[in-house]
């Protein structure tokens, strides 16, 4: 079914240094993100293809930003051996601080077609994995209400990580009433615990999303 460009956005999801490994970007070494995505840096290319494509087209854009404060609740150097309770789920590597170049986007990823700009994770007892809702589940981030004054009912997302953030986006996405898609060649997964990614991906499908490369998603809007 033909996509209308007008009701369709595009997510990009925490496309940022520490979840990248080691690049080089304009005579600079970047090095290996503190929570890196084995081939992370590989969504760049058809998201900055598909952001264009769609900004040519008035179709809004949205990237989304982990923005940690120091000491964050789903760090694991917040809670030493013997501390009090820990947050339900993966304690993470310090990652994404805010202000520090780990937090900053990918050098290549291009901002220019972007038209939001949603940070999450900022607050300092309760993370965000989902572009629409902290981990409380309840919570909003405010980016449904952004895509529905819009006129929005679907959304293309890519980005990383497949088995974290963007299967909470897309899952939650599905769940608002969104129509999804998920860009193939435009998500790469953190893989733990083993099999994680094949089982987000199931469940993703599972509960209604579309799958198509990137190529295709071109066609649409050219």
């Amino acid at each position: 079914m033909p996509l209308d460009p007008a009701r369709t956005a595009l997510l990009a999801i925490d496309v940022q240094n520490d979840f990248c490994p080691a690049y080089r970007h304009g005579g600079t070494d970047v090095p290996a993100g503190a929570l890196a995505v084995p081939d992370g840096h590989a969504v760049v290319p058809p998201l900055n293809a598909l952001a264009v494509a769609f900004a040519e087209r008035g179709a809004p854009v949205v990237a989304t930003q982990d923005w940690h404060p120091q000491g964050h609740f789903s760090f694991a150097s917040s809670h030493p051996e013997g501390s009090g309770p820990k947050p339900e789920g993966v304690l993470w590597p310090d990652h994404c601080v805010r202000g520090t170049p780990g937090a900053e986007f990918h050098a290549g990823f291009d901002l220019r077609p972007v038209n939001l700009i949603l940070r999450k994770g900022f607050r300092p007892r309760l993370d965000s994995y989902s572009a629409f809702f902290e981990n409380d589940r309840s919570t909003p981030t405010g980016l449904e209400g952004w895509l529905r004054r819009l006129g929005i009912d679907t959304v293309a997302i890519g980005g990383l990580a497949t088995d974290y953030c963007v299967f909470y986006s897309v899952t939650d996405a599905l769940r608002l009433g969104f129509s999804v898609l998920v860009i193939e060649d435009a998500v790469r997964g953190v893989g733990f615990p083993e099999g994680s990614v094949p089982r987000a991906t199931k469940a993703m499908a599972d509960a209604g999303a579309g799958f198509l490369p990137s190529a295709d998603l071109l066609r649409e809007f050219r």
